[in-house]
């Protein structure tokens, strides 16, 4: 079979699929092991049968709206490509202003910071790579996560201390000048409302209550105790969570210095708090 083939297959399978030609050429890419520019100047090459196989099956599940990304086990985040499956949120350009974040407040070389629900490691392994000289803690209650973050960590060359915790529960007496967080903050009932391929993702991993706000009460209750003086909290939020997260800032009292980050979008994205 050809590439100009079975991309026609795939685009007729696909057609109620958002992107479909997109996905289908990284698709193929990934398994011929080419650069997606290959298909179009290369499009009557032939593929072996197992290839072939291969593309369809990931067709079928493009269909299923399965993520591509679980299907290819890859997402490129911070310029860095992270190994992806069905037990780890897919990192996304969002969270990258968390990160951005946090890497213009590492400037000392003695801080240690912890990433809280680290899901695929993409926070922790990525400020690893821009702030070598830090020491990285991340956690999360997932024992299959923390399995894909250490994989993340080992293909990335980065040393980070990993501990599979309900949230603080298992940190001990640690003190840290940063706590970065991308917590579930979904509200339960706009979840089945998502995009079909999102509800596809660990709904451990987006599920933040029925008002979304669960995790944001305990991190922020809890992590006082583990800032050093002066510490920041930083969290990634819903882009209508804003109010909500001062809210909560106010009603507790310790912290001050609220800030409040908009992403490339001028949606407010990151909330950061000092101790």
């Amino acid at each position: 079979m050809k590439i100009k083939e079975i991309l026609k297959i795939g685009n007729k399978k696909l057609s109620n699929i958002t992107e479909a030609n997109l996905k289908l050429r990284l698709l193929i890419s990934k398994i011929i092991d080419k650069p997606k520019e290959f298909l179009i100047t290369h499009n009557e090459e032939e593929i072996t049968e197992i290839q072939g196989n291969k593309i369809l099956e990931g067709i079928e599940k493009l269909a299923n709206n399965i993520p591509i990304q679980y299907i290819i086990n890859e997402q490129e985040f911070m310029g860095i490509k992270f190994f992806v499956d069905e037990n780890v949120l897919i990192p996304q350009p969002d969270t990258e202003i968390l990160v951005e974040q946090v890497i213009k407040n590492c400037k000392d070389a003695n801080k240690k910071i912890l990433d809280l629900c680290t899901g695929s490691g993409c926070i922790a392994i990525s400020l690893k790579k821009y702030i070598p000289q830090v020491k990285i803690f991340a956690s999360d209650i997932s024992s299959k996560a923390l399995e894909i973050a250490k994989k993340n960590a080992k293909q990335n060359n980065t040393e980070i201390n990993f501990i599979e915790s309900d949230l603080f529960q298992n940190i001990n007496n640690e003190k840290f000048d940063i706590i970065a967080s991308n917590p579930p903050y979904i509200k339960q009932d706009v979840i089945k409302t998502l995009d079909k391929e999102v509800q596809n993702e660990p709904n451990i991993a987006l599920d933040g209550g029925k008002d979304g706000l669960d995790f944001y009460r305990k991190i922020i209750k809890e992590s006082y105790e583990y800032l050093a003086n002066d510490g920041k909290l930083y969290l990634e939020i819903g882009y209508d969570q804003k109010e909500d997260l001062i809210d909560l800032y106010n009603k507790d009292g310790r912290y001050k210095n609220i800030n409040c980050i908009k992403d490339l979008a001028n949606n407010d994205r990151v909330i950061v708090i000092e101790k």
